[in-house]
Parts: structure tokens; sequence; C-alpha cells
């Protein structure tokens, strides 16, 4: 079940569009793949003025504002390599709050690094129970993939249930947003991340460490996966430059107060 975002990530802002364009007959929707430019000197990348009014209008996020250096970092997790257990220790040591998108294979063979992430005060985010393309299936295919996983996940861990979403290799489209935003899920995207899911073919931390640090920007949401060793031996000294650099590390729970103009609660 190895999660693969594609050259998308390093390619110039594009949209693939599939369905109603090749054939006018089909029931089949506009199709998304997430991907643009890489961020680079600070600046924020930019997905574009008609997907940002697309995301907008669901509530769908993929960065924080760029006025602040605050960073968000978000993990995909769709099978356990052995190196999870080392990030949490990362992130429990420098405070630095998390999410972990999950699938329903990992809530069944790590049931015990779930346990202890909602117990260090991470968030769980629903990464489908199946790990589909979620854009190609029939809403009710999409409610049964976050319903079964959210089922999965309180029994597992106790958790009652999730509100942020993330569609599987970042494959969606409208359909899909609006019916988790029916069903009370959030989508959230990302605006940093890299090739770093072979798990098979590490290219060394100082990889991952270069990669996070020359991307870094404020406002950052951060997609990076756990099977690979590279990103469990950057992380510590990525959060600690980040800080030097001064830059906070907030969850999503906090990007969403920020998105919704709201006040946070005072820590």
């Amino acid at each position: 079940m190895v999660e693969e975002h594609g050259p998308g990530i390093l390619m110039a802002a594009f949209i693939i569009v599939v369905g109603i364009l090749f054939n006018p007959f089909t029931a089949k929707a506009e199709e998304f793949h997430w991907g643009f430019k890489k961020a680079t000197d600070g600046v924020p990348p930019n997905a574009g003025s008609a997907l940002d009014d697309l995301l907008n209008k669901y509530g769908a996020i993929y960065k924080g504002s760029p006025n602040e250096k605050v960073v968000y970092l978000t993990f995909d997790n769709g099978y356990e390599n052995g190196y999870t257990e080392s990030i949490l220790n990362t992130l429990k040591k420098e405070e630095a709050p998390a999410t972990f998108f999950l699938t329903g294979h990992y809530l069944k063979s790590a049931a015990p690094l779930v346990k202890r992430m909602v117990e260090d005060g991470h968030i769980i985010g629903n990464h489908s129970y199946g790990h589909p393309n979620m854009a190609n299936l029939s809403e009710e295919k999409m409610e049964e993939e976050w319903k079964k996983f959210d089922e999965l996940l309180k029994a597992t861990a106790g958790v009652e249930r999730t509100t942020y979403a993330r569609p599987p290799e970042g494959i969606f489209n409208e359909r899909l947003l609006a019916k988790g935003n029916e069903l009370g899920y959030r989508h959230m995207f990302w605006s940093i991340a890299f090739i770093d899911w072979h798990a098979d073919k590490p290219r060394g931390k100082a990889y991952a460490y270069n990669e996070l640090m020359d991307q870094l920007h404020p406002g950052a949401l951060i997609l990076m996966h756990t099977v690979s060793p590279d990103n469990a031996e950057a992380l510590p000294d990525f959060i600690r430059d980040a800080k030097k650099l001064g830059y906070e590390f907030r969850s999503l729970d906090d990007l969403v107060l920020e998105y919704e103009n709201v006040s946070p609660v005072l820590r």
C-alpha cells in the first residue's frame, strides 16, 4: 500500500482533467491531481486562482498565512515500516504537534502506534479505509471509505471520528470536496512535499533535510511519509533549525482557526 503522489510535485502548476472533457457522455467529473512548482526563497507556492477558488468554496486548505512563520506538520501512513516511533519521539521532545493521515490497513497493523499518536495529543486524519482513487467512487462509496475508517479508529483508539481528510495520491474532484463537507470532513492538502515514499530507495538524511529547508515558507503545510528512514533522521534537525529561523509549529486545528478568522485559545 505504498502511497505515490507522483512527479506533479516537481512540475509547474498543472491540473489533469479527465472525464467530461474527453467524453461528454460520461458521468465522471473533472479529476484533479494535486501538484505545483516547489516553493523557493521562502515564498509560498500558488495553486492558481481557479483551483484556489474551488478549494475555498469547500474550506479545503493547503497553506497558512504568508505573513506568519508557522509550520504545520502532517504525515501520511499507509503502512508501518519501523520509523514512526522515532518520529513520535522527536515530536514529543520538540513539542511539535502533527496530524497523521492513516488508512484502514495502518489502523489494523499498527494499533499501538495509533494509540500513542492519540495519547501524545496528535490529530488523526482520514486517508480513506482502502486507499482508492476517491474521485472515481460514487458518493455512496466515498462515504463508505470515510465512515469505515472512522468506525475502526473508534474501536482501535477511542477517537469518535475524524474531521480532516486527505485523498490518496492527492487525486480529487469537486464531488469529493462537496460530499466531504456534507459528512463533516474538511480536506487538507499541502504546500511542501517531495519524493519520500519509496521505502526501498532511501536517499539519506541530508536529502530530506535539504528538501524541507529549501521549500520552507511561512504558513507551510508539510506532507511527509513515514516509510523511509530519511524523514525520521532529518526531522530533529529540521524542527530545531526551523525554530532558529523563527518558525513555530502548530496543529491543523490552529490552521483552521486562522482560516476561519477565529482567535485561537491562548495556551
